[in-house]
């Protein structure tokens, strides 16, 4: 007996099976009587637990922090520990799925770019339908930002049609200087065409290591969205997909980023266009980005990689 609502109980249950007073049963069990006739006035904190529960439902994979930061959005303060415990009363925790076991090697800090467009990260990730079609997803993701760039969903992606999907985000956003990826079919004589093309600087990293800020993309999609949804077709998943991304770029708390969405963060590099209100609109993004100032990134940004 540790706590003191385990004590409490077995004061009750020496009172009602033995009949011992209370101060012959707090005794016996070392227990003192200003614990057993305590009277709690914590609030039952209905409406908290309500909405917290409410908001874990419609996101599972959201852990307490990512929670508190949804809470405080909608008004509601609340401290972090506490947050915690009413998390853990009402059994909202998930369990985390373990990953592949790599072999990683020597590790070296790999620095977060100070300017959006500095540098972008491409892979690709697989699924597959209910009838056991393949998907797959081509995922570009902005290193500075975080912001996801694009998804592009399909059961077979050539690198000719890997230049074909980032020339609208040229377009849209302007030259990247560069643009990391692993070994893969974006090796292709039509990537390397477009890349001299475009004056793209193309970085492949090196055989059995990692690029830390797409995989941890990667497992944050696949986590949140491909482990719990299942889908029948591509016209369905490529909806999902795509509304799960919006939701990622506008309402998802992002903790390298001081637990800002990807868009809010965009947007504090001046002048730089407010993605949160443009995908909120629907409005047609402009032509080419303007060049962003010399931003600072959050203390504690830097990712281990391979």
């Amino acid at each position: 007996m540790v706590t003191p609502a385990a004590k409490r109980k077995a004061v009750a249950r020496l009172k009602e099976g033995f009949g011992m007073s209370e101060r012959r049963a707090c005794k016996a069990i070392g227990c003192c009587r200003m614990t057993v006739r305590y009277q709690t006035s914590r609030p039952d904190d209905r409406e908290l637990r309500a909405r917290m529960k409410a908001i874990a439902q419609e996101r599972r994979r959201f852990g307490y922090r990512r929670l508190l930061v949804m809470l405080r959005r909608e008004g509601l303060v609340v401290n972090h520990k506490k947050l915690f415990r009413l998390y853990r009363e009402e059994k909202l925790a998930v369990r985390r799925r373990g990953g592949r076991k790599r072999a990683i090697g020597t590790r070296a800090p790999m620095l977060v770019p100070l300017r959006p467009d500095e540098r972008w990260s491409l892979d690709f990730v697989s699924d597959q339908l209910t009838n056991g079609r393949r998907l797959r997803i081509l995922a570009v993701v902005d290193d500075c930002t975080r912001e996801c760039l694009a998804l592009i969903v399909d059961t077979s992606l050539s690198g000719m049609r890997v230049a074909r999907e980032l020339d609208p985000l040229i377009t849209e956003r302007g030259r990247p200087r560069m643009i990391v990826s692993d070994n893969g079919s974006v090796t292709s004589n039509a990537i390397l065409a477009w890349a001299d093309q475009n004056r793209v600087e193309w970085h492949y990293i090196a055989p059995g290591k990692q690029n830390g800020f797409i995989e941890s993309f990667n497992g944050r999609l696949r986590d949140e969205l491909l482990n719990e949804t299942l889908f029948t077709s591509q016209a369905q998943a490529r909806v999902a997909i795509a509304l799960w991304r919006a939701d990622y770029n506008t309402a998802r708390p992002h903790s390298q980023i001081a637990w800002q969405t990807p868009a809010e963060f965009a947007a504090t590099f001046n002048p730089r266009r407010s993605l949160a209100l443009r995908y909120a609109k629907g409005s047609t993004p402009a032509t080419v980005a303007s060049p962003a100032k010399q931003g600072t990134t959050p203390a504690g940004n830097e990712l281990k990689t391979g």
